[in-house]
C-alpha cells in the first residue's frame, strides 16, 4: 500500500499521473497537487477516462514551506514526486524533510534570478536526509535520468573503462507552430541561451551559446544539427563514472527554431531580469512564456519521433569499443496512451519508474542520490516494460571524428 503525491500539473505531471495510475499495485493512492486546481482536475478526468482510475486533486502553494509541510503531514504520503518548476525544488525538499516524506524530482534546482544549473544546493541536503532516514532521488527524468542510467549500465555491463560520453537529444517532431517550446518555455530558453559547457580531464570548459555544432546521424530520425549545451547530468556523471576523460551534451534544433530565437534575443524577450512596464515589474522571459503555446497543448498536433541516447567510447577486454544506447519515441503513440507529446512522456515515464523502484524497495536508501549511483538493472528492465524500450548498437571507433567538434 503506497500513497504518492505528484506536485505539478503541466505536461509532465499529466504523464506521471497516467503512468502511476497504470500500476495500481504499487501506487494504491494518487494525489495530484498544484497551484492551479483546474489543471489538476483536467488531468484527473483524463486519467479516469483512459486508465479507469480515480485520483484526488488538491491546490497547494509549492513556494510555501510551512503550508506544504502541513499538507504533507495531513496527507502522510510515502513519496512526493516533484514535477513542478525547478525553482521549487528546495522548498519541497525542506517540506519533505520536515514531514518525514521521501522525495523525487526530474530537474535540479536553479535560482529564479540566475540561470545557473548546479547540484550544489541539493547535494547540501545529503547529511540531513541521511540523518532523517529519508531518501531524495534527483533527476529521475530522461536527461537527466535515463541518460545517467544508460551510462551506469554501460559502466556495469559493456565496458571495462569509459573514456568519453556524448549525450545526444534529438526531437524530430513537428507541432506546426512557427515557434513553440516542447517543455516550459522559460526553462527551455534559459537553458539554451547560457554558455555551453563541457567537462574534460578534470575541468569545465565554456563556449559561447550555440556556437559549437555537429551533424549527428541518429538511429530512427537520421542526420540532425546538434548543438553543444550545458546540462546538469554531466555534473554528477563526471564524478561517478570511473576513468571518464570527457563528457558533453548535445541537443538538436531546426534552423527555423533558431531564427525565431535570435529575433527574440535581439529584441530582449529572452531576458530573465525584471523591467518596469507601465508601473508593473515584469521579466520579458516570463511574459514570453505566457504568450507562447502551452507545451501541454502540443500533444494532439505533434508528429514525428524523438531519439535520445548516449554515445560512449571506452575499452572492453583490452580493445577499443563504442556504443550508442538510446530510446526513440513516437509523439502520436504517446498521445494515444496518455494525451501527451513525447517530450513530456520521456520525462514522466522515468519519474514513475524511479518512484516505483523506491516504493518497491529496490532503490530505497537514506540520503540524496543521483540516478547513476543506484543499480541500473531494474530501471533498465522497467524502461522496456513501461513504454521506453531501449537499444544498444555498436558504433565504429573513430578517434578523429569524436574529437573534431571544438
Amino acid at each position: 500500500m503506497s500513497k504518492v503525491i505528484i506536485v505539478g500539473a503541466g505536461g509532465v505531471g499529466g504523464v506521471v499521473a497516467h503512468k502511476c495510475a497504470q500500476l495500481s499495485e504499487t501506487f494504491t493512492e494518487i494525489v495530484l497537487a498544484s497551484r492551479t486546481i483546474a489543471k489538476c482536475n483536467k488531468i484527473a478526468a483524463d486519467v479516469k477516462e483512459l486508465q479507469g482510475r480515480e485520483i484526488r486533486t488538491e491546490a497547494i502553494d509549492a513556494d510555501d514551506v510551512a503550508a506544504t509541510t502541513a499538507f504533507l503531514e495531513k496527507e502522510k504520503p510515502d513519496l512526493l514526486i516533484n514535477v513542478a518548476l525547478p525553482y521549487q525544488d528546495l522548498v519541497l525538499m525542506d517540506a519533505c524533510l520536515a514531514a518525514g516524506v521521501d522525495y523525487l524530482d526530474t530537474a535540479n534546482y536553479e535560482p529564479p534570478e540566475t540561470p545557473k544549473f548546479e547540484y550544489k544546493w541539493q547535494w547540501a541536503y545529503r547529511e540531513r536526509y541521511e540523518q532523517a532516514k529519508r531518501m531524495a532521488l534527483l533527476g529521475s527524468g530522461f536527461d537527466p535520468g535515463v541518460t545517467n542510467v544508460f551510462c551506469a549500465y554501460a559502466q556495469k555491463h559493456l565496458f571495462d573503462e569509459i573514456h568519453t560520453i556524448d549525450i545526444l537529444d534529438a526531437n524530430a517532431g513537428d507541432h506546426g507552430y512557427p515557434f513553440a517550446t516542447n517543455f516550459n518555455p522559460e526553462i527551455n530558453i534559459r537553458e539554451i541561451t547560457q554558455n555551453g559547457r563541457y567537462w574534460e580531464k578534470g575541468e569545465w570548459k565554456e563556449v559561447e551559446p550555440m556556437s559549437v555544432k555537429q551533424v549527428y546521424d541518429f538511429p530512427v530520425v537520421g542526420p540532425q544539427d546538434a548543438y553543444l549545451l550545458y546540462h546538469e547530468e554531466m555534473e554528477s556523471l563526471c564524478e561517478n563514472i570511473k576513468g571518464l576523460q570527457r563528457i558533453r551534451f548535445w541537443m538538436t534544433f531546426s534552423e527555423k527554431y533558431l531564427t525565431h530565437l535570435r529575433v527574440l534575443e535581439n529584441v530582449g524577450m529572452t531576458n530573465h531580469e525584471t523591467i518596469d512596464f507601465q508601473g508593473q515589474q515584469i521579466a520579458p522571459l516570463e511574459f514570453l512564456r505566457a504568450v507562447l503555446p502551452d507545451p501541454a497543448s502540443l500533444g494532439p498536433r505533434t508528429k514525428g519521433k524523438t531519439c535520445i541516447g548516449c554515445d560512449i567510447v571506452g575499452v572492453k577486454d583490452g580493445e577499443p569499443k563504442r556504443v550508442f544506447i538510446y530510446n526513440s519515441c513516437d509523439h502520436q503513440e504517446c498521445y494515444k496512451e496518455v494525451r501527451s507529446q513525447a517530450i513530456s512522456y520521456t520525462t514522466g515515464v522515468p519519474a514513475m519508474i524511479g518512484a516505483s523502484l523506491i516504493l518497491d524497495g529496490l532503490w530505497r536508501k537514506d540520503g540524496v542520490w543521483n540516478m547513476e549511483q543506484l543499480d541500473p538493472d531494474p530501471f533498465m528492465e522497467r524502461l522496456n516494460q513501461y513504454g521506453l524500450p531501449w537499444e544498444v548498437i555498436e558504433m565504429p571507433v573513430d578517434a578523429e571524428a569524436s574529437d573534431v567538434f571544438y
